[in-house]
C-alpha cells in the first residue's frame, strides 16, 4: 500500500487520480478479455486460424494499452497538450497517407500497414483533436485577440474532409457532435447554434444522396429490407440469452455472426451472460461519462473543463452507437465498444483519451493550496 507520506512520483499519482475511474477503466478491459474469449474463436475457426488467435491478439494489445493509460495519467496539463500536437500531426499525415496507400476494405481506405501492422489513424485523432479544440476555445476565452474559435473550425474542416474523403461517415458524425458540444460549452452564440444545425442537417441529407452504402444502411433499418442478416442474427442472440444467458461458451449464434468479436460483441455478452451483464455495462459507460462530466463541471479552468467533456463525449457517444446498432435501435455502423471490442488502433487509442482523462481529473492540491493561501491573505489584508 502506497503512504500518504511518500511524496514519490508514484504515491503522487496514487492519491491525486481519480479511482473510481480507474477502477471503472480496467473493469472493461477485464470484460473484453474475458468476452473475447466468448466470441472469438467461432470466427477464427471460420477463417482457418488458431481458435484463440484474436483473444491472444486481445491480451497482446491490451498490456501495452493499461501500460499507456497509466503512463499518461502521469501527465500533466502542458504535457497533455504535447502529446495531442504530436499525435494530431501524426494522425493527419497518416490519414492523408491512407487515401492513396492505404488498405481498401469494403470502398474505404481507413487503415496502413506501419511496420506489418495495420494502423488506422482516425482512432488516434480523436483525443488529439478533442485536446487541441479544447486548448483553442480556452485561449479563445482568455485572449480574445486570439482567433481560437476560428482556428477550431478551420481544424474541424480538415478533419472531416479526411474522414468523408475515406469515407468514414460514422466518425465524422461523432467528431462533428463531440466538437458541436464544446463549442457550446465556450460559449456558442444562438446564431451559430442555428447555423450548424442546419448545417448538419444538410450534410445528412447530402450524404445519404452522395454515399450508396449510407443511403443502403439507412433505408434498411428504417424498412427492414435488404441484407438485415447481421442485425437480425445479432438480435436473436441477444433474445436466446435472456435475463441470465445460456452460460460462458454455450452460446450457438454466436457462431454464424461475422462481426461477433468486434461490432456485435454486445450481443454475444447478452446470449452466453444475459441480459442483466449487458445492463452492467451499460452502467459501468454511462458511469464514466457522467462522473467525467460532473469534474469538469467543477473545474476553474476552461481547458481541462472543455477537454474531459469531450473526451468523455467521444467515449460516450462510440458506446452509444455501438450497443445502440446491436439492439437495432440506430443503422448498422461499424464502430468498436470501448475496450471491449477487438481491435488494436481502437484499444491503444482509447487508452491515451482515457488516459488523457485520469491526468486531467487528478486532484491538484498544491493549485488549491495556493488558492487557500491567497484567500486567507486578503481575508488578513481585509480584517486590518
Amino acid at each position: 500500500m502506497v503512504s500518504r507520506v511518500d511524496r514519490g512520483p508514484v504515491a503522487n499519482w496514487w492519491w491525486t487520480v481519480d479511482r473510481w475511474l480507474l477502477a471503472a477503466f480496467l473493469a472493461l478491459m477485464v470484460l473484453g478479455i474475458v468476452l473475447s474469449f466468448a466470441a472469438s474463436p467461432p470466427v477464427a475457426e471460420r477463417i482457418g486460424l488458431d481458435p484463440y488467435h484474436f483473444v491472444t491478439r486481445q491480451i497482446t494489445f491490451m498490456v501495452p494499452a493499461l501500460a499507456i493509460m497509466i503512463g499518461v495519467s502521469f501527465l500533466d496539463q502542458r504535457y497533455v497538450r504535447r502529446l495531442a500536437l504530436l499525435m494530431l500531426v501524426g494522425s493527419l499525415f497518416l490519414m492523408v497517407a491512407a487515401l492513396y496507400l492505404g488498405i481498401e476494405v469494403k470502398g474505404s481506405r481507413r487503415w496502413i500497414y506501419i511496420a506489418g501492422i495495420s494502423v488506422q489513424p482516425s482512432e488516434y485523432l480523436k483525443p488529439a483533436f478533442v485536446i487541441i479544440c479544447a486548448w483553442l476555445f480556452s485561449e479563445n476565452a482568455r485572449h480574445p485577440e486570439v482567433p481560437g474559435n476560428l482556428f477550431a473550425m478551420i481544424l474541424l474542416g480538415v478533419v472531416l474532409a479526411l474522414l468523408v474523403a475515406q469515407p468514414d461517415l460514422g466518425q465524422s458524425l461523432l467528431v462533428l457532435a463531440t466538437w458541436g458540444l464544446m463549442f457550446f460549452m465556450a460559449g456558442l452564440p444562438w446564431i451559430w447554434i442555428v447555423a450548424l444545425g442546419a448545417a448538419a442537417v444538410g450534410g445528412a441529407v447530402l450524404a445519404y444522396g452522395a454515399f450508396p452504402h449510407v443511403a443502403e444502411r439507412i433505408d434498411r433499418f428504417l424498412t427492414g429490407e435488404g441484407d438485415t442478416f447481421q442485425v437480425d442474427i445479432g438480435r436473436e442472440a441477444m433474445m436466446r440469452g435472456g435475463w441470465l444467458g445460456e452460460g460462458p461458451g454455450e452460446g450457438t449464434v454466436k457462431r454464424i455472426l461475422p462481426d461477433s468479436h468486434t461490432d456485435f460483441i454486445f450481443s454475444v455478452a447478452a446470449e452466453e451472460f444475459g441480459l442483466l451483464l449487458c445492463i452492467m455495462i451499460a452502467a459501468v459507460f454511462a458511469f464514466i461519462v457522467v462522473r467525467g462530466l460532473f469534474i469538469a463541471m467543477r473545474e476553474n479552468e476552461d481547458f481541462p473543463r472543455y477537454a474531459i467533456a469531450g473526451l468523455v463525449t467521444v467515449f460516450g457517444f462510440q458506446s452509444i452507437i455501438n450497443m445502440g446498432v446491436n439492439v437495432q435501435l440506430l443503422p448498422a455502423k461499424g464502430m468498436t465498444l470501448p475496450f471491449i471490442s477487438y481491435g488494436g488502433s481502437s484499444l491503444l487509442a482509447m487508452a491515451i483519451a482515457m488516459g488523457m482523462v485520469l491526468a486531467l481529473t487528478r486532484r491538484r492540491p498544491q493549485k488549491r493550496m495556493q488558492h487557500g493561501v491567497g484567500r486567507a491573505w486578503q481575508g488578513m489584508q481585509a480584517a486590518r
